[in-house]
């Protein structure tokens, strides 16, 4: 951590792959001499958050004697978060983007916070953080509150799968609370780390759902053995976008040593074909023709919104900002969301959107009458003595209507708070939140996709056949799931399929 940029790569082993954090002696360094700057600009001078009150109470001056007070007192006020709490990939990524903004040298405070904040990741003891209280501006307020009060000692702690009080994990761990020494109390707080955190393991799941998709439609491509031209280079080339020539390109990739896909001109532009009716099908349906089409935008969604998020934990989002070039103090609004809001209730929307796909791809497996190779609901047994996939579908469809609900954005929700003096608001936390419930429902209608190609693969007898991506994947769902002709009671199976996909890529 310090103040050379980190890649979005950086992040994600730390967050999933368990790599430690260390603070380096340059890092040590650069927060050491902008605290000691600070505590000696600040003497005499009008400094935000060190000797005056905060928000609309910064009118007020802040006598020296009550100022580390102060500190603490803003910390436990705004420790007033409800609902649910969030999981810890979630809160180890908060602390992360805390950590990393703090150690940028510019927010003043004392090296021994960012030594602290990086034991709680490397120890795995996760704060108990609530989903419910940010607006997204001035920080995420209320919810870093609640990991101030962990490194003070006080709140709670998930550790070792057990809710329980800080001041006991921390005597357990041998881990000293952190002493107030300026304004460390409001440097934790006043930032976006926490939707940051939340937008960097959205991104992450998103691009697994992007190449699980990607995967699954390929494989339904080669079920239906449909034609070659639609992801070809040539037809994909003479749109300009980015993101449909890549997933074009990647379809290829997949399909290169399938047995089922079939070259258009091979089969409908030789011969004379004189037929009223044509026995090979022309076009097929938009939900396996034009992937490169719908999937491209939402990978440059996906690609745009990463940078966003890498640019965001890169940055000071504190208030004020410390220059030690210039020497001098700059208030602001560096802590208002906007950036992560906007790219958010973007991504969400193209999520649901990557969702209904699955779920139209979904229905076509399903339905015989459009499909014309498949029992009615991928039915193995005795039509109409049992059910196949019909009971699952139900799920698939009632959770992506709920994915449609949620998308509405958040972003153009302000609602002016704090006496009017945040009278707009990023909503950005929120925005995040929700886009990260979107991506779990998406997870789940993929199961129900996933295992619905599965049960297709071994009823058409195409398992030899497949891609080997395709079989790849084929083969690790089957260790998970085996083949049914009878009826099975499905929901135990749902759960480890979706780990699944969640863990692999």
């Amino acid at each position: 951590m310090g103040q050379h940029a980190n890649s979005f790569e950086d992040f994600i082993n730390v967050i999933f792959n368990h790599k430690k954090v260390e603070i380096s002696p340059e890092t040590e360094k650069i927060v050491s001499d902008s605290y000691h700057f600070l505590k000696e600009f600040s003497k005499n001078k009008v400094i935000y958050g060190v000797n005056t009150g905060f928000g609309p109470m910064a009118q007020y001056r802040i006598e020296d004697k009550d100022q580390l007070a102060l500190q603490y007192n803003i910390i436990r006020s705004h420790s007033s978060g409800m609902g649910a709490y969030f999981s810890p990939e979630i809160v180890k990524s908060a602390i992360l983007c805390r950590l990393h903004t703090l150690s940028l040298g510019k927010s003043g405070v004392h090296p021994s916070l960012i030594h602290l904040m990086k034991e709680l990741i490397n120890r795995d003891i996760t704060p108990l953080i609530f989903q419910h209280g940010s607006v997204g501006a001035s920080g995420d307020l209320v919810q870093l509150a609640h990991l101030a009060l962990v490194l003070i000692g006080e709140g709670e702690v998930f550790y070792k799968g057990k809710r329980r009080p800080t001041q006991e994990v921390f005597a357990e761990e041998g881990l000293s609370p952190l002493k107030i020494h300026l304004r460390e109390g409001i440097a934790l707080m006043n930032g976006t780390s926490v939707m940051t955190g939340i937008a960097a393991v959205n991104i992450h799941y998103a691009q697994l759902l992007l190449d699980w998709s990607v995967k699954l439609s390929v494989a339904i491509n080669e079920l239906v053995q449909t034609y070659d031209d639609h992801f070809s280079q040539e037809l994909n080339a003479a749109k300009k976008h980015h993101g449909q020539q890549l997933i074009a390109q990647r379809m290829r990739n997949y399909l290169v040593d399938s047995q089922l896909t079939k070259k258009r001109s091979e089969h409908l532009y030789k011969g004379e074909h004189k037929e009223t009716i044509f026995k090979e099908k022309v076009q097929e349906y938009y939900s396996l023709r034009c992937l490169p089409q719908i999937l491209g935008p939402i990978y440059d969604t996906i690609d745009y919104a990463k940078e966003v998020v890498t640019h965001e934990f890169n940055s000071a989002s504190d208030n004020p900002i410390t220059d030690l070039k210039s020497q001098q103090v700059y208030h602001g609004g560096n802590f208002h969301g906007d950036y992560i809001s906007l790219e958010m209730d973007k991504l969400k929307i193209a999520i649901t959107r990557l969702c209904m796909l699955c779920e139209r791809q979904l229905n076509y497996l399903l339905n015989p009458k459009i499909n014309e190779i498949l029992p009615a609901f991928v039915n193995a047994g005795k039509l109409g003595f049992n059910f196949g996939m019909q009971g699952i579908q139900f799920t698939a469809t009632s959770t992506t209507a709920e994915n449609q609900t949620l998308s509405f954005p958040m972003y153009v929700h302000s609602i002016p708070n704090n006496n009017d003096n945040q009278d707009i608001v990023s909503m950005g936390t929120n925005a995040a939140t929700i886009t990260h419930k979107v991506i779990e429902n998406t997870f789940e209608v993929m199961t129900i996709e996933a295992i619905t190609i599965a049960q297709a693969i071994d009823i058409l007898g195409y398992k030899d056949k497949l891609s080997t991506t395709t079989k790849l994947w084929y083969e690790q769902l089957r260790s998970l799931i085996p083949f049914f002709r009878e009826d099975i009671t499905p929901y135990p199976y749902l759960e480890k399929v979706k780990t699944f996909l969640k863990s692999h890529s």
